[in-house]
């Protein structure tokens, strides 16, 4: 693990690693952000943020406004990149395939498999890491935006017991029913139904056991929401499974950082009342 950034931010230390990850075969950088209580060597839970597609570690640690408000609740944010990068690993021109669009999933096809394994990253290398690193706790929380609220809806829903809390912002919730999920998912998992299945929410949902409320908040004037988003397909599969799930229609509200802001107070809180 080496540090190559250290920032004063509200009492604590927003920071950022890279360092050589196992599961991806690449060196991977991430945003860790340590409120004051770990500064002063408590240990405390950490929630995992999830970025969307085209972003790297930088956008949510420079947009989202979140560490006031984990320095205020004492957790340690942290936010990985969102896919392997570097030479010798796989890219597409489109800005929604390749480099910086991992989708949070472990590849099987060819030439992504060999790389492309944020699963594994994200659910195991990552917490691994920060819990031997850091003075963190073995709470854990999940959330995302876009690209990244279908990995943290996603990978909490798939690995019950992992995450204490989850929540959304503008979520791909029904990624095989949508131009940016059939588009990746074919890609990573090839021509297999069942496998894009797996890695959709909404399909998700009518299987599992583990009851963790969801939070999803989803701005109505969001450019992308009729096509890609899809909110309603979820308020309708939690219905139907008895899913306890808030989801939240802001009025006004776009796909930008500038909406994940507004609500970015709620949200923390939300996973702190949890993982308290």
């Amino acid at each position: 693990m080496n540090r190559i950034e250290h920032h004063a931010s509200f009492g604590g230390r927003q920071e950022v690693w890279q360092h050589a990850s196992r599961s991806t075969g690449t060196d991977m950088k991430l945003g860790v952000y340590l409120p004051p209580a770990a500064l002063a060597g408590e240990k405390c839970p950490v929630l995992y943020w999830l970025s969307g597609l085209t972003c790297t570690e930088q956008n949510f640690i420079t947009k989202a406004g979140a560490q006031q408000f984990a320095a205020q609740h004492g957790l340690i944010v942290v936010a990985p990149d969102t896919s392997p990068r570097g030479e010798g690993v796989a890219n597409d021109a489109a800005y929604d395939l390749g480099q910086g669009a991992g989708f949070y999933l472990n590849a099987t096809e060819e030439p992504w498999a060999a790389h492309f394994r944020m699963e594994d990253y994200v659910v195991d290398e990552l917490p691994a890491l920060i819990e031997q690193h850091f003075p963190a706790s073995a709470a854990r929380g999940i959330f995302g935006h876009s690209m990244g609220g279908h990995g943290a809806l996603t990978l909490a829903l798939r690995h019950p017991g992992k995450y204490r809390s989850v929540s959304a912002f503008s979520p791909i919730v029904a990624p095989s029913q949508v131009p940016w999920g059939q588009k990746a998912l074919k890609a990573y998992l090839g021509d297999d139904l069942a496998a894009w299945q797996a890695h959709d929410a909404v399909a998700l949902i009518a299987s599992v056991t583990e009851r963790l409320p969801l939070l999803v908040d989803q701005g109505d004037a969001d450019e992308f929401l009729a096509e890609h988003l899809k909110p309603e397909l979820l308020q309708a599969a939690c219905d139907k499974a008895g899913h306890p799930l808030t989801l939240r229609m802001q009025p006004g509200y776009d796909h930008s950082y500038y909406f994940i802001a507004s609500f970015m107070g709620d949200h923390v809180a939300h996973h702190a009342k949890a993982l308290s």
